[in-house]
């Protein structure tokens, strides 16, 4: 978990692709609430309930990669979304025609409160499982825990 003293600005599964890539600045240990609440949402979660909360979380990155971010927000708890279906969000947002769901992808690899901002939820064309920075054994996992249908 990572901090700007306040808000969750990061939280990883170890060795996560990309981990730790919100962090710009050199980090010291501390005891802090933000850490304390994230946790008991992380205890709710793996006990297979949802969560009736969020940590307060400051997305960071991008303003692609915020909106993103954004909409995977949105996904109920034990349901999926395409990188298209974002795709087509952010198109109908920007006023244009059509967005790449590959740079919707990269955008989805690159986030940093892996589980809270469910990036676990989002999957290929058809519900197809596509890569997941935490691993694909474990959206896998997270998905069952959800118990979606997409698996």
């Amino acid at each position: 978990m990572a901090s700007e003293g306040t808000a969750l600005i990061g939280l990883w599964f170890e060795g996560q692709k990309y981990f730790a890539d919100s962090i710009k600045e050199e980090c010291t240990e501390k005891d802090l609430d933000i850490f304390d609440d994230t946790s008991r949402w992380l205890d709710i979660y793996f006990s297979g309930k949802e969560p009736d909360f969020t940590p307060k979380i400051l997305i960071t990155g991008t303003s692609f990669r915020k909106s993103v971010a954004e909409i995977m927000l949105t996904i109920p708890y034990g349901k999926t979304m395409t990188y298209g279906e974002i795709a087509n969000v952010i198109a109908k947002e920007k006023g244009i025609a059509k967005m790449s769901a590959q740079a919707v992808g990269g955008a989805v690899g690159h986030n940093s409160i892996s589980i809270i901002i469910p990036c676990h939820r989002v999957v290929g064309t058809n519900g197809s499982l596509t890569g997941y920075a935490g691993g694909l054994d474990k959206k896998i996992q997270l998905l069952k825990l959800e118990k979606t249908d997409k698996i």
